[in-house]
């Protein structure tokens, strides 16, 4: 598998297959939101674009980064999200980040949203479907977010089928910028177990495949299947 490694603006055209990695946080609160029940995930381009979606459909579960503001429900925080119950709903997702990655490759053929809690479902999927050249957009800090591009190259590896060992991958997340701001409380909006929930590896079955349905990028969850690698 021929693997790329982009931040955001770094692409200039869509790519076949894209991997948008998003680990501290939109990515893995995406993932509990499924395991809470959601039905899909729409993914807003601005804060404006997901008061109006909300408006529209007030039984919605509108979310966004920072603290919570007039119309949202809830903030981007997975220790927050696990005591909710989402059974059916629809969630709206803006993030500063993940949410502006994967709508920057919406043209591409397979869209797929991870974070280390769905990392090997994400890779099974790319193993699966044989996938020849994969863009990981790594979203944090313009491309430098070192907790996302190491989550980036652990999924590459093991989509090659290579038995790989996540501990240096985990530790670099665990000592990156993003872990130091939310653990320290730089960030608003952040339970005290969100880094801890962030890396761990592999929680959650399903990979996170976005396509496009009515204009909107819609997430939704999905589960590989064929045989799972050494």
């Amino acid at each position: 598998m021929d693997a790329r490694f982009l931040g955001i603006a770094e692409l200039v055209e869509a790519p076949s297959v894209a991997v948008v990695v998003d680990v501290m946080r939109a990515f893995t609160v995406a993932a509990w939101a499924f395991a809470q029940g959601a039905e899909k995930i729409v993914l807003a381009g601005s804060l404006d674009e997901a008061l109006a979606l909300k408006a529209r459909h007030p039984e919605w579960v509108a979310i966004k980064d920072g603290p919570l503001a007039p119309g949202f429900d809830t903030v981007n925080s997975p220790g927050l999200l696990r005591s909710l119950d989402l059974g059916g709903r629809t969630v709206v997702h803006k993030t500063t980040a993940g949410t502006v990655g994967a709508l920057a490759v919406k043209d591409a053929s397979l869209v797929l949203c991870a974070s280390f809690v769905v990392a090997e479902a994400t890779a099974r999927l790319l193993r699966t479907r044989a996938c020849g050249a994969v863009t990981f957009v790594v979203t944090g800090e313009d491309g430098r977010a070192d907790e996302d591009l190491a989550c980036a190259q652990y999924i590459a590896r093991r989509a090659t089928g290579s038995a790989t060992d996540p501990s240096d991958f985990l530790r670099r997340a665990g000592d990156s910028r993003a872990a130091a701001e939310l653990a320290e409380g730089v960030r608003q909006g952040v339970h005290p177990d969100d880094v801890e929930l962030c890396l761990e590896l592999d929680r959650f079955p399903f990979a996170m495949i976005a396509t496009s349905e009515n204009s909107l990028m819609v997430l939704r969850p999905y589960a590989p299947t064929g045989p799972a690698a050494a």
